[in-house]
């Protein structure tokens, strides 16, 4: 019975400690944009336009011959 007056606490400790974190981390923008990054590894570095492989699409709607 006794333990339960120093887990408790340290429970509700913990809890007040991770919404702490939490909101810290909303308010310094960290959940703003969780799609970019994701999307970014499929561009090239070089390329800041961001359209490789346009030129070779057009390419491909003209016919031939």
């Amino acid at each position: 019975m006794s333990a339960l007056y120093i887990l408790i606490p340290v429970a509700v400790g913990l809890v007040g400690f991770a919404i702490w974190v939490f909101l810290w981390s909303v308010n310094n923008g960290q959940y703003d944009d969780l799609d970019s990054p994701a999307h970014s590894i499929l561009f090239d570095d070089e390329d800041p336009q961001h359209k490789a492989g346009v030129a070779e699409a057009d390419d491909k709607d003209e016919p031939r011959g």
